[in-house]
């Protein structure tokens, strides 16, 4: 509980306030919007830090009620009686101003991009990436996202050997952000059943892998130069690699330094298939930079939650127990229908529960 919160760790706040009054001045201004990149960064912080005033406002509204009523309780019983609710509703707003208070990733009020592809298990994996295809798109339809196909190639049977997806929203607020619920998403997904396929009707293993990059919002974000691309141009294919294209429209973008592949060959145009490829890239580079930042940084604290290591196993589906298990926060539910049709509040819920968890007992750490 709040009462045996360190008020140390309320030392911060005068600082985020001043923060807030600054930016407020800074997007004030018109010479701000001339850089797009700029008024949006700036915006997204302005947007958490909203939630910071807020609840600091309410936690010292609040303490100010209590010291009055505390004041008055001896002359008059009433004040009296609303002594214990204001102490618990001021506990209720110093946790909600902590949790505020605790860092965020700063990518969480991005879109994301994420790329599914079949893993273990053939053609039945390759279902399996389309099944978190419709999950992941019915999800964003619930929270009022938009997706984009940008690449994808079809199994001969149904599915997806790979698919890359963009999921957009129009939020500033981190908490409320794209990147900031589905980033918990990377990894090996496990699924269970009995194939199509089957006919003895034995229930087969197999996984899809799933990666997930917060997307660059303006492209002078990241640098990159000409000079460090080697592109190639080919014939797109279909399921079996049959040719579907008669000109070299397909695009194949290599960045040189660091040795990030990206191909496109869903568009007929080889421009626009250029286009989505760069902006793969680009978000490709963004996470790259910031893996170097966390390895480079020895305060920083990597969430065990978070993971865009195709490698790990993250999560269980299990169709004839129509249950659904996340290996990371011990998450179990027998839901797997309603969670595959797009209900993944209460999984991914569970992960952001546990990452808060996780910085909180950081920041307890770092203040003593």
């Amino acid at each position: 509980m709040s009462t045996d919160i360190n008020p140390r760790m309320f030392d911060s706040v005068d600082a985020l306030l001043q923060e807030h009054r600054e930016l407020q001045d800074q997007l004030a201004q018109p010479e701000t919007h001339a850089d797009q990149a700029l008024a949006k960064r700036l915006g997204r912080r302005y947007a958490q830090l909203n939630g910071v005033v807020e609840a600091h406002r309410t936690w010292k509204q609040l303490g100010d009620d209590l010291q009055a009523a505390e004041e008055l309780a001896d002359e008059d019983p009433e004040f009296a009686a609303e002594v214990p609710q204001l102490r618990e509703a001021l506990d209720q707003a110093a946790d909600r101003l902590l949790r505020m208070l605790i860092p965020r990733d700063e990518n969480d009020a991005r879109n994301a991009i994420l790329e599914i592809k079949g893993g273990a298990g053939g053609d039945e994996a390759a279902l399996f990436a389309g099944d978190l295809l419709r999950m992941y798109t019915r999800y964003a339809e619930s929270k009022g996202w938009k997706t984009e196909i940008l690449s994808a190639t079809p199994s001969d049977l149904g599915g997806y050997k790979d698919v890359q997806v963009a999921v957009k929203s129009s939020t500033n607020d981190p908490a409320e952000g794209v990147y900031a619920h589905l980033k918990f998403e990377g990894g090996v997904h496990r699924v269970q059943r009995v194939p199509e396929t089957e006919s003895q009707g034995r229930i087969h293993t197999s996984a899809a892998g799933v990666l997930v990059l917060p997307e660059v919002d303006e492209p002078e974000e990241i640098e990159i130069s000409q000079n460090d691309l080697k592109i190639d141009v080919y014939r797109s294919s279909g399921p079996g690699g049959q040719s579907v294209n008669t000109t070299d429209s397909a695009v194949r973008i290599t960045h040189l330094p660091t040795g990030i592949v990206v191909a496109m060959q869903n568009e007929k145009s080889q421009l626009q298939n250029r286009e989505a490829a760069m902006r793969v890239l680009r978000s490709r580079l963004l996470a790259h930079q910031q893996e170097q930042i966390d390895a480079e940084s020895a305060a920083a604290r990597k969430s065990q939650v978070r993971t865009m290591d195709r490698s790990e196993r993250i999560r269980t589906y299990n169709f004839p127990e129509n249950r659904i298990a996340d290996h990371r926060t011990g998450y179990k539910a027998y839901n797997l229908d309603a969670v595959m049709n797009g209900e993944l509040d209460p999984v991914i819920d569970s992960c952001i529960q546990m990452d808060e968890q996780e910085r909180l007992a950081a920041l307890a750490e770092q203040n003593g």
